[in-house]
């Protein structure tokens, strides 16, 4: 009977531990691609991951795990919810726009070549 309680203590400990450690798992919403935020966050699936990286290709780099409540689908109780499971670490700057303006001077405002005729 001894040895069963021992037992019971010790497999009751090891599922305490077990369960600590796999609830410490974070990741890094300005590096981490979706597959890895739908399987490290919660109640975060497929579509709202492929939304997360989505917005921070075209809005830049996450300052802070609130601004996840800007990509849409994601309220601040998703946000609440895993505060312990986000970290917000360094990350790249969207690209800049490829609408942008020659500068004066360029092909852009040079008079058109003459013709041969």
């Amino acid at each position: 009977m001894r040895s069963f309680a021992m037992f019971a203590r010790t497999l009751l400990l090891s599922l305490a531990l077990t369960g600590t450690a796999m609830a410490a798992e974070t990741v890094n919403i300005n590096t981490a691609d979706a597959a890895t935020l739908d399987r490290v966050l919660l109640n975060i699936g497929p579509s709202k991951a492929e939304a997360i990286v989505a917005y921070r290709k075209s809005n830049g780099p996450f300052r802070s795990a609130d601004q996840l409540a800007q990509v849409p689908g994601i309220g601040l109780k998703t946000v609440e919810k895993n505060k312990d499971r986000i970290a917000v670490g360094g990350g790249t700057p969207p690209a800049p726009a490829a609408t942008a303006k020659p500068a004066a001077g360029t092909a852009a405002t040079a008079k058109p070549a003459a013709t041969k005729r």
